[in-house]
């Protein structure tokens, strides 16, 4: 079976003269091989050793019999639902203990992920403001509904570095959000007792360049951080918006090393990490990805289409490769294009191991 292909579209901000090929939200998922969620045929019981109609009918009955107090039924799993599958892979992960002030596992995230300066780029900007938290504290009600066992965080996801289908001044393909749209979207996240993440795109430029330019506000104990190897294109050299790219361990581990020493140098709680993923090579030598008490690391599936093939995704990118926790994106558009259902909370709460960070685009 062909892979599905990729499709991206570039978003535009009304008030800004460069095009946006980073952020839309057009992300779809590799197709595996197989759709998992259909199940395997169950198994004919066939008495091969009965000669005579009388015979074969009495061994039919007996074994039917002797096996009817014992029988269990097996269950029927979607992809990415079976522990079985998530233990033979690793889940649950072990990793450093969990420092005090940490919000996962304890909490589950979600999020409202965009730019208010484009409808076209997510939930967050989308709608007006009020309109937009209080759609969101809709959607944290659903899924506290869902499991009340788990207390519900609210969180904006804002997309401050955007990745730019041209070049720009410094040839970087980004563009870095001026200060005042942070602190005016962290202010919303205040208001709505939400956190925020800076979630970055780095077109051609490094992350070690790049992240650093963000220490004045990460260095809040409300603040996160967010990467997304789509749009880190360095490698390949290809313009955002026209081939997928990867971050490795390598540049993950660097993130997540500056992060833990800002939390040490300013004695904050630990810091959320999500790293974007929905394709094999999205993410490579994902084993050597280093686990610190101070940064949660969360595989977020960030993928669109229907719900077969997200969950499909969920079990080859996130599942196969454990680092730590989950996370799982819901589209409101792009999912439901063709017809088919935006999965609800109770839906996405199958997956095994279950999403601890659940973000709407």
């Amino acid at each position: 079976m062909k892979k599905q292909s990729v499709s991206r579209y570039v978003g535009s901000f009304a008030c800004l003269l460069l095009a946006l090929s980073g952020c839309t939200n057009n992300k779809s998922v590799e197709q595996p091989s197989v759709k998992s969620e259909k199940s395997e045929p169950a198994p004919v019981t066939t008495v091969f050793s009965a000669t005579s109609s009388s015979i074969r009918q009495a061994a039919v009955f007996a074994t039917h019999t002797s096996a009817a107090g014992t029988a269990v039924p097996k269950v029927k799993y979607n992809s990415g639902e079976n522990p079985e599958f998530a233990k033979n892979h690793g889940w649950p992960v072990k990793g450093p203990a969990v420092l005090p002030g940490s919000i996962l596992p304890r909490k589950r995230i979600v999020a409202y992920y965009g730019n208010p300066l484009s409808k076209k780029m997510g939930a967050l900007g989308a709608f007006p403001k009020d309109e937009m938290l209080r759609k969101l504290k809709e959607e944290v009600s659903a899924w506290q509904a869902a499991d009340p066992a788990t207390p519900v965080q609210p969180a904006l996801h804002l997309i401050a570095v955007v990745a730019q289908g041209a070049p720009g001044k410094d040839g970087k393909y980004r563009m870095i959000m001026a200060d005042k749209i942070i602190n005016q979207v962290y202010g919303w996240a205040k208001e709505a007792g939400a956190l925020l993440f800076i979630d970055i795109q780095t077109g051609h430029d490094d992350i070690r360049a790049v992240l650093p330019r963000f220490e004045w506000i990460l260095k809040n104990p409300d603040v996160h951080l967010g990467i997304d190897p789509e749009f880190n294109l360095i490698k390949s050299g290809k313009k955002p918006g026209t081939k997928i790219g990867t971050y490795d361990a390598a540049d993950i581990n660097y993130a997540s090393a500056y992060l833990k020493d800002l939390v040490k140098k300013n004695n904050l709680p630990p810091k959320v990490f999500t790293v974007h993923r929905f394709t094999k090579g999205g993410v490579t030598n994902s084993r050597n990805i280093i686990l610190r008490p101070e940064v949660q690391m969360v595989m977020h599936m960030d993928g669109w289409g229907a719900p077969w093939l997200k969950r499909d995704s969920y079990k080859d990118y996130i599942v196969a490769e454990p680092v730590q926790y989950t996370g799982f994106k819901l589209f409101y558009h792009n999912d439901t294009k063709k017809g088919d259902p935006l999965l609800k909370p109770q839906d996405v709460l199958k997956l095994n191991p279950k999403p601890l960070y659940i973000q709407y685009q």
